[in-house]
């Protein structure tokens, strides 16, 4: 991909690096010629560590991202759909669990705002920059055509609200800003291993894969983008 439309040597911030996509987004972005630093952030990270249910942790992440000297990319790779018996998709009402629906929200919705509210302050006012966080088609409430999947699906409907509104708040003083959802398509890692079997030929992507058709749309993504969701094909999804 070409970052032509970016002011490069930019410097890069992944949350979730540690991910399966947030891994390969990183790598991918250090071995570009037009990237700079990467700070690659996870919870798993002594050094470079964020936990999205902690707020202190995001405020010093952020802390750490502002010695960059051009941060133009904040890419948030985190998700959470499911954790062994303790956390499962929904498939009817009677299956819901607060708890359940409350940790969705928290990796899903409340920790991408909370790192938009400590991160976007730090991207520049004039010239291209993007934050851009995983989101999900299941999100889309309009392409809700099978039901279930309760507390991840509106968790991503919510996500998507949030990147919207938090676009329309930030472009009027960041005017160049792109504020993205972007989905990834179905991606062979351990959050979607229990349900690749309905994917069709050539649909499950590799973490690699998958990385790079979301640069890409990052790369092409302008003003006229910003509070969308896009999918991994450059096609908008419909909220």
């Amino acid at each position: 991909m070409n970052f032509e439309t970016f002011e490069t040597p930019f410097d890069a911030v992944v949350i979730g690096a540690s991910g399966g996509i947030g891994a390969a987004v990183a790598e991918q972005l250090q071995a570009h010629p037009q990237v700079g630093s990467v700070l690659a952030l996870s919870r798993s990270s002594p050094a470079c560590h964020i936990d999205l249910s902690n707020e202190a942790t995001i405020a010093a992440a952020a802390s750490q991202a502002a010695k960059l000297a051009n941060l133009r990319l904040v890419f948030v790779a985190t998700g959470l759909l499911y954790d062994g018996e303790s956390l499962q998709p929904e498939k009817a009402l009677r299956a819901l669990d607060p708890a359940a629906m409350g940790r969705n929200f928290a990796v899903n919705a409340t920790g991408p705002a909370l790192v938009l509210k400590h991160f976007a302050p730090l991207l520049p006012r004039h010239g291209k920059s993007v934050f851009a966080a995983i989101s999900a088609r299941v999100g889309s409430i309009s392409d809700n055509r099978l039901g279930g999947w309760y507390s991840y699906r509106a968790s991503k409907a919510a996500l998507n609200m949030l990147l919207k509104t938090a676009a329309i708040e930030l472009g009027r003083t960041r005017k160049d800003l792109v504020v993205l959802g972007l989905h990834p398509g179905t991606v062979n890692t351990g959050l979607s291993k229990p349900f690749q079997s309905n994917v069709d030929e050539g649909r499950l992507f590799t973490p690699g894969q998958s990385a790079r058709y979301m640069l890409e749309v990052i790369a092409m993504a302008g003003p006229r983008h910003t509070g969308r969701v896009i999918a991994w094909d450059g096609e908008p999804v419909d909220p």
